[in-house]
C-alpha cells in the first residue's frame, strides 16, 4: 500500500462539527474511554423488524469499511496537511506534534488520529498510547524534545514503516556517525592509498592488505577480500584506482546479502541468546524485546543466566521497563530447567516470542558450552523446532576476539545470526567484514548507542556506503 493511500481522512472544513473541548487532566485511559462513546447526535442502531430478522444471511449486504470522519476543525486541517506533506513518517510526526510542548490529552488525541488516518486498528492505537504513556512516566519525560526521537522509532515499528525512505535515512545517518572511528582507521587510509597510486599494481594490493589487517579485518578475511577485489578489477579490465571504491562497495554489499530462510514457526518463537559476559547481552535482549513489543507481539523474557550475581534481577528490571513478561527461578537454579519451564509457561500463556538469556561464563569454557548444549536440547524436546533462532551477541570493540567467540559458539551450539554491539565506540569495525567472510553468519542488528532505538537492523549496502562514502 502506498503511503498516500494509507491516509483515510478527507473532509472539508465546512462539513465538520463544532470542536469539543479537551480536558487537560485526562489520562490516556480516560481519553480513550471517552473517544469510544457515541457522539451526541450520532445515529444509533435500531432494533431490526421481524422481516429483517428472518431475511436470509446471503441477502444481507456485507458491512463496508467506512473511513472515520474528521469530527473537529483541527482534524480536518491536520488531514489536509498530512495529505500535502511528503509521505514520510518524520514529516507526519512533525505535523502531529506542531504546537505541542509536552505530553498530555492533546498528544493522545493527535496520535490516535494519526493511527486511524493510516488505517490502523483502534485497539493498536489504544495499546500504543497506553504503553508510550507508561514509558514516559517511568522515564519522567514531559517535554516533546525529550521523547520525540523515541516516539518516531516506536511509530516506525508499530506502523511497519521502518523500511520507508525517511527511516532508512535516519538509520544511515546514525550508522555513519557510529562508523567515524572505523573510517579513521580504514577509509582515510584507503583514500591516501588511492591518491598515491596511478594504478592498482602489486604494490597497491600489498598496501591495501596491510591497511585491512591493521583495521581488524584479520589475515584470512583480508586475503579473501583482496582476492575478490582483484577478480572484480580483472573482469572489469581496469587498473584505474578511481574504480576501486565502486568495486569495494559492490563486494561488501554482496558479502552481506543473507540467504532467504523459512521464518514461519509454531508459536511461541523461541530465541536463544548467547555470548560471553560483558558484550551487552542483557541490554540487547531488552532492545529486541522492545522491538517485538512495538511490532504487536506478546513477549516473554526468561532468565537462564543463573550463575552471574544479580543477572536475574537486572533482566527483570529491563523486562518491566519494556513491558515484557518475565520468568525466572533465582540464582543457582538449573538453567536448562528454567528454559524448559519458561517455554511451558509461554505456551500456556500464549506468548508470541520468548527470549532465553544464557550464561556467559562458567568455571571453564568447556562447562559453558556443555551447559548451552543442554539448554538447546531441552528446548527442542519441550517445543519441537526450538530454538528457532540462536543469536550470538558480540562486542565490536573486542576486534579479533569477536572472531574467536563466533568460532567457539558456532562449533558448540550453532549460530543463526549475530548482533554486533558497541559499533559506535570502536575503530575496529572491520571485524564486521571478517565475521561475514569467515563464517557466513548474517549480522542482523548493530548497536549504535545506549537507547532502545539504537539497536538497528543491519544493511550491508548502507554499511558499505557509510564506510566508504561511495
Amino acid at each position: 500500500m502506498g503511503f498516500f493511500s494509507k491516509l483515510k481522512f478527507w473532509q472539508s472544513k465546512d462539513d465538520v462539527e463544532a470542536p469539543q473541548a479537551v480536558d487537560p487532566e485526562l489520562t490516556p485511559e480516560e481519553f480513550l474511554d471517552a473517544s469510544e462513546t457515541t457522539p451526541a447526535g450520532a445515529d444509533t442502531e435500531t432494533e431490526p423488524t421481524p422481516a429483517q430478522k428472518n431475511q436470509p444471511a446471503a441477502a444481507q449486504p456485507a458491512p463496508e469499511e467506512q473511513p472515520a470522519k474528521a469530527e473537529e476543525p483541527w482534524q480536518a486541517e491536520l488531514t489536509l496537511a498530512l495529505r500535502e506533506a511528503e509521505p514520510r513518517l518524520s514529516q507526519w510526526l512533525a505535523l502531529v506534534l506542531e504546537g505541542l510542548e509536552g505530553k498530555g490529552p492533546e498528544l493522545w488525541q493527535r496520535l490516535d488520529f494519526l493511527f486511524r488516518a493510516l488505517g490502523a486498528p483502534e485497539a493498536e492505537a489504544s495499546d500504543f498510547i497506553k504503553r508510550f504513556d507508561a514509558w514516559l512516566d517511568m522515564m519522567e519525560y514531559e517535554r516533546v524534545q525529550d521523547f520525540r526521537s523515541e516516539l518516531q522509532y516506536r511509530l516506525a515499528l508499530a506502523l511497519e514503516l521502518e523500511d520507508e525512505e525517511d527511516e532508512r535515512s535516519r538509520l544511515f545517518l546514525k550508522l555513519s556517525e557510529g562508523l567515524e572511528k572505523t573510517k579513521d582507521k580504514i577509509t582515510r587510509q584507503i583514500d591516501g592509498l588511492l591518491s598515491s597510486h596511478d594504478s592498482m599494481d602489486e604494490e597497491f594490493w600489498e598496501e591495501l592488505e596491510e591497511i585491512l589487517i591493521m583495521a581488524d579485518v584479520g589475515f584470512d578475511a583480508t586475503h579473501m577480500l583482496v582476492n575478490n577485489l582483484r577478480e572484480r578489477a580483472r573482469k572489469a579490465d581496469t587498473n584505474d584506482p578511481a574504480a576501486f571504491k565502486g568495486f569495494m562497495a559492490e563486494e561488501l554489499a554482496d558479502l552481506f546479502k543473507g540467504e532467504r530462510r523459512i521464518t514461519a514457526v509454531n508459536p511461541p518463537e523461541v530465541v536463544m541468546v548467547i555470548g560471553v559476559n560483558g558484550v551487552g547481552k542483557t541490554t540487547t535482549i531488552a532492545k529486541l524485546a522492545h522491538r517485538a513489543q512495538m511490532q504487536g507481539k506478546r513477549v516473554l523474557v526468561a532468565a537462564g543466566d543463573t550463575f552471574r550475581a544479580a543477572a536475574m534481577e537486572q533482566l527483570q528490571v529491563w523486562a518491566e521497563r519494556v513491558g515484557a513478561g518475565f520468568y525466572g527461578k533465582g540464582e543457582g537454579a538449573d538453567p536448562a530447567a528454567v528454559a524448559f519451564e519458561a517455554v511451558d509457561y509461554a505456551i500456556k500463556e500464549r506468548y508470541d516470542i520468548i527470549f532465553v538469556d544464557t550464561a556467559g561464563r562458567l568455571h571453564t569454557k568447556v562447562n559453558l558450552m556443555e551447559e548451552l548444549k543442554k539448554i538447546k536440547n531441552v528446548l527442542g524436546k519441550k517445543h519441537p523446532g526450538a530454538p528457532h533462532r540462536s543469536i550470538l551477541v558480540v562486542d565490536a570493540t573486542t576486534g579479533q576476539n569477536a572472531l574467536s567467540q563466533t568460532d567457539l559458539f558456532s562449533k558448540a551450539v550453532g549460530v543463526d545470526e549475530i548482533v554486533l554491539t558497541k559499533l559506535d565506540g570502536t575503530a575496529k569495525g572491520g571485524v564486521v567484514v571478517a565475521i561475514a567472510l569467515q563464517f557466513g553468519v548474517p549480522i542482523t542488528f548493530v548497536g549504535l548507542g545506549e537507547r532502545m532505538e539504537d539497536l538497528r537492523p543491519f544493511n550491508g549496502q548502507d554499511f558499505a556506503t557509510a564506510l566508504l562514502g561511495a
